[in-house]
């Protein structure tokens, strides 16, 4: 008898998951959205849920209310609160920005040309990030510091400047706090910058420098335009941390002098943990995210779309 040819049955899958299941994108991604819905949603969700309330860290049984959101919008200090952390958000977007490309562009010729100490400067650069925010507003205090020992009045003192009051002065005050933060944050735009430069075709500077393009233009005309996408981005990064930010003024200033330096992030820690009023902190923690939001809106609209990329 000649054997028979056996076809194996189409349509059947090795393995124990069943076809539905394993061809299905939602089942896999169940696990990371509990995760996001338990770790993150949730207290969103819960924060607005607060805003609604009188609800404090030491009070029981709170009531629903519209109190809180009136009593933060008609505060007297939340006019110099928004513009404190205007200066600050904004100042530390465009600085952070423009020497976080610095360092990037040079670390980046530098190594094309071979040179010795590259991997110094980015090393160096990205010490700063590493260093907790706290520890970051210890030491610009002792630099800032109007005692004897502070280390940039002492420098002005053997120049034979009279020394400024970094700290106590309302007008310098918000920028040396600025200038404390744009030190810690330089190093993530630099890595930032140095991913997408580093990205970039390099045919193009080739074709320019037959052109007899200087680098300038070349800076203008190729890199600028090249690194349109990562500089949005990295602008939405920073912006948001910075508004996040207030480990290092706590530990700097404190939000003085008076209230020169409070940012509207150490007005939520204030709010909460010395008035002990959680629904206050809610409704600015509210009002953050939807600034936030809309920021992040407004720089993604910038982002370049499919068809010009």
């Amino acid at each position: 008898m000649s054997p028979i040819a056996m076809e194996a049955p189409t349509g059947r899958r090795r393995g124990f998951l069943p076809r539905d299941f394993a061809g299905a994108p939602l089942p896999w991604i169940m696990p990371v959205i509990l995760v996001i819905g338990v770790f993150y949603l949730y207290p969103v969700l819960d924060v607005f849920r607060l805003s609604l309330t009188n609800a404090t860290l030491i009070g029981d049984n709170p009531s629903y209310t519209l109190d809180s959101i009136r009593n933060v919008v008609n505060s007297p200090q939340l006019p110099d609160i928004l513009w404190a952390t205007l200066i600050f958000v904004g100042g530390s977007v465009v600085g952070q920005q423009i020497l976080g490309l610095a360092v990037a562009v040079v670390v980046v010729r530098g190594e094309k040309r071979g040179l010795f100490g590259t991997t110094i400067l980015r090393t160096t650069a990205l010490v700063a990030w590493v260093v907790p925010g706290i520890a970051g507003g210890i030491i610009w205090q002792m630099l800032f510091s109007e005692a004897p020992y502070g280390a940039l009045n002492s420098i002005l003192r053997m120049m034979h400047i009279p020394p400024v009051a970094w700290l106590s002065d309302p007008a310098i005050a918000p920028w040396s706090a600025l200038l404390s933060n744009i030190w810690r944050g330089t190093a993530f735009s630099m890595v930032v910058m140095y991913a997408a430069l580093k990205a970039v075709d390099p045919s193009l500077y080739e074709a320019a420098e037959v052109d007899g393009a200087s680098s300038t233009q070349q800076l203008v005309f190729i890199t600028l335009p090249q690194l349109r996408a990562a500089i949005l981005v990295n602008m939405i990064l920073i912006t948001i941390m910075t508004l996040n930010t207030f480990d290092a003024i706590i530990t700097l200033t404190g939000g003085g002098p008076g209230r020169a330096t409070e940012v509207i992030s150490l007005y939520v820690f204030n709010i909460v943990f010395r008035n002990y009023d959680l629904s206050g902190g809610s409704v600015l923690s509210v009002l953050m995210l939807f600034i936030s939001l809309g920021l992040a809106f407004v720089y993604a609209s910038f982002l370049p779309k499919e068809e010009e990329t």
